[in-house]
This record gives structure tokens, sequence and C-alpha cells, in this order.
């Protein structure tokens, strides 16, 4: 890639558009695709590191992508939306152009400003909705989107939460949703920054699938969700679990039936008397919950006695 030839080429489309970032950034992306030509590959590109192919763009080439985009501020968001939609266009062309321009330019922006992919999940998840049948479009916008988890996990588990839940039990997307949360969580492995992200509408979904048996997911891909759900429980459970561990409460009880399967009966029996030893307004919940929940309680009630020897300094008497 010829950079001086590329600086020239911004600079002739900053002297005739002036007044309009838009067609300086939108010219750098069309330069960037055009030259920077290879095989089509996977649209996760699955073969390669997670950074790929900004990884391979010298410092140079680096400098004069942000140093263009620090110019175009204003109209970012726009830009973001004109590269993912461009490179769905060129899935429909045979043979398309390799889309590692866009691809580039993505990832350079969600690097510093990872907010911008999340600002309008719900217009992607529509497209995601409209091309369910087009596997290639939806794991090209899933691999936009989630680039920003790439520098902020609370940027990443918001796109997590957005698009890929939405979408996981879908055979063509679940593989790339589970590996991409899976990736998420090994690259920041301090949780702390992703507290409050996940509440009980977004967990009880992900314990169904992480343990309920014959569920849309694939043997293999429930027990690597399974894998990932103590992090998930952590993320869930927050900063504070002694003051919202009773929200989680109810959904645990009612799940907690005698036909229950094992795994998940030992997890949900776990995780009430988590609630009842951590957060005291737990036992209120329950009281209310009683009668109506009559067999489950009797489940609990039964493992509390089981295991009182390690938990009665825990569980308060109420």
């Amino acid at each position: 890639l010829d950079l001086a030839d590329l600086q020239k080429e911004l600079s002739k489309s900053r002297s005739v558009f002036p007044e309009n970032p838009s067609v300086w950034v939108k010219d750098l992306a069309s330069y960037l695709n055009y030259k920077l030509q290879a095989p089509r590959s996977d649209p996760t590109l699955s073969q390669h590191p997670h950074d790929y192919p900004y990884c391979l763009v010298s410092k140079e080439l680096r400098n004069i992508i942000r140093t263009l985009l620090g110019k175009a501020s204003s109209v970012l968001e726009l830009f973001f939306d004109h590269c993912v939609y461009t490179m769905l266009q060129e899935l429909e062309k045979s043979p398309g152009e390799s889309l590692h321009g866009y691809r580039i330019c993505i990832q350079a922006l969600l690097l510093d400003r990872p907010k911008i992919a999340t600002t309008n999940l719900s217009k992607y998840l529509e497209v995601l909705r409209s091309q369910q049948n087009r596997p290639a479009k939806c794991l090209t916008v899933l691999w936009a989107l989630g680039q920003a988890g790439t520098a902020d996990l609370h940027e990443g588990l918001k796109v997590w939460l957005g698009v890929m839940l939405p979408v996981l039990g879908i055979k063509s997307l679940s593989p790339y949703a589970v590996s991409y949360l899976e990736r998420l969580l090994m690259v920041h492995p301090n949780l702390t920054k992703g507290f409050g992200m996940i509440g009980p509408k977004d967990f009880f979904p992900l314990l169904d699938f992480a343990f309920m048996p014959n569920n849309s997911l694939p043997p293999s891909l429930q027990e690597q969700l399974r894998r990932l759900y103590p992090r998930l429980k952590v993320l869930a459970f927050g900063a504070k679990p002694e003051a919202t561990l009773h929200t989680y409460f109810p959904s645990f009880l009612s799940r907690a039936t005698p036909s229950c399967p094992s795994g998940m009966k030992k997890e949900l029996l776990t995780s009430l008397s988590q609630c009842l030893s951590l957060d005291p307004l737990s036992f209120s919940v329950w009281r209310q919950l009683y009668t109506k929940h009559l067999s489950q309680s009797s489940l609990l009630l039964n493992h509390l006695l089981e295991s009182w020897d390690s938990t009665s300094k825990k569980v308060g008497m109420s």
C-alpha cells in the first residue's frame, strides 16, 4: 500500500469537500478496500487472530486512519453504518471484493470508540431477523458489532446481550455467539467492569440454555456455555449480591421442580441457598411464594436440612 498515494487521495477529498467529513472517511474506506485485496474468508475470520486484519496494519497507516477519524468525529456513527451496510452489499456480488478495508476501518473506529457499535443495537437486531436465512450476512454483522468488545468488556457484553443472546439457538449463528462470549470473558478476566450488565431477564435464559437438555443448542455448545456459566453468574450477582439476590430467588425457585434434570436441580438448589445466606430479603420473597410453590419449597427445605452443617452458619434464622 502506497501511503503517499493514500495521503494524496485524502488531501484531495478534503480540499474538494472541505465541509463534508463523511466523504473523507468513506473515501478512506473504499481506497483501503480497493487496495487491500485478499482471498474471501469466512465472515467471522475464524482462522485468524481476533484482531485480524487490523493487527497487520503498519504504525504509519494506523496513524493516518486515526488522525482522519479524529477530524471526522461528528459523522462516525454514520460511518460505522456505512461500512457495515457496504460489506453486506458486497456479499450480494459474486465474486465480490474482499472486505478488509472496511473491516480495518471498523476495528480502528471501535478500538477507541466502542460505544459507537452499541448506540443502535435494536436496528441491527432487525437486520439479523430479516436476514436470518443468509448466515454470511448475519455473521458479518455480528463480527462488526463484536469488535466493540476488543477494548471494553462493558460494551462487548452490551453487544452480546443485545444481538447475540437473541439469536442463540439459531443453528448457523450459535457457534459464533458462544465462542465470542468465551473470548470476551477470556480477554477481560476482571469481571467487575461488567457488573450491572446482566439482570434476571438475561440471566435465566442463559441458565436454561446451559442446563436444560434437548434445547436448541447442540450438546457441544451447551457444554461450552456451561463452562462459562460460573462467570456469567458472577456478572449477574454483581458487586452487591446481598442487595440483589432476592430478585433472582423467584425464578430459581419456580424452576426447582422434582422433575427438573439433576445437573440443573443441583445448580438451582445451590443458588437458592446462596440467595438465603447472602440476601436476607430472600426469606420474605420465599414466604410470599411458598404456598404456590410447595413441591419446590419441599426440595429446598430438604436440601437445606441435608447441608445444614455447612449452611447453618450462613443461612439466617428467619
